[in-house]
């Protein structure tokens, strides 16, 4: 079984190292492809070292700063393991905890496994009220439109099958990816688990990057891809009768 981490890569350089290194100690096949999305820090010269060292990284440039989205799907696309699972460049989400999220699928119950912040005993930084609130109401929403009981739409941790995730087409360049994805599968009635797994968030000051308007923009993109998808749904239909 092999393992495609696909992290993307934006001015990552106080953190990047140490979770490559992370990633590369976890016990499995590991294919790990970073898409650097035009860093300004050092983050492209430490990409360029560990790939020198280390033959599991793949190292993908892009050209210009478009996003989180744009980055995914450039590295998605590369992707040649069994199974995806997506890894931000910072220290907030822990790899030692593959091996767990991956269990329902090699157990063949899942398609798709979100690792939730919200369930599970593991440790979690105590942060922000007001980004827990806006979570909440973006899983509310993102469960009345899609008819899932998720408990965290927007964890950075989703694993899926790679070819279930490969034909699945990403429209969002930058933090919408969460939202439109979550839609996406749902409406191709994927077989959808959480896990619960640890968070050891950051703060601003620590480079956290996501802010209030990024959830405003997660609002209209779970609106936006409801509709999309089902009218393409209903036109599907039609033409099958």
């Amino acid at each position: 079984m092999k393992l495609s981490v696909v992290m993307p890569v934006y001015n990552e350089q106080s953190t990047l190292q140490e979770v490559i290194t992370r990633v590369l100690a976890v016990p499995l096949d590991i294919e790990l492809i970073c898409v650097d999305d035009a860093s300004t820090d050092n983050s492209r010269e430490i990409l360029a070292h560990l790939q020198v060292a280390q033959p599991q990284i793949r190292v993908l440039l892009q050209p210009k700063n478009t996003g989180k989205g744009a980055a995914l799907r450039r590295g998605i696309q590369d992707a040649t393991g069994d199974f995806i699972i997506i890894q931000d460049a910072d220290l907030e989400y822990d790899p030692a905890e593959y091996q767990l999220l991956l269990r329902p699928l090699l157990e063949g119950k899942a398609d798709v496994v979100y690792g939730s912040r919200f369930l599970g005993s593991g440790p979690h930084r105590v942060l922000y009220f007001w980004h827990s609130v806006g979570n909440w109401i973006l899983t509310l929403i993102s469960n009345m439109l899609t008819n899932m009981n998720m408990s965290d739409m927007e964890t950075c941790y989703k694993v899926f099958r790679r070819e279930i995730l490969q034909s699945i087409p990403i429209e969002e360049d930058r933090f919408g990816f969460e939202p439109e994805i979550t839609v996406k599968i749902a409406k191709r009635r994927l077989r959808v688990y959480e896990v619960g797994i640890s968070y050891w968030g950051r703060t601003y000051e620590e480079g956290k990057k996501i802010g209030w308007k990024d959830g405003f923009r997660a609002l209209w993109c779970l609106l936006k891809y409801n509709l999309k998808e089902s009218k393409q749904a209903i036109a599907t239909n039609r033409l099958n009768q």
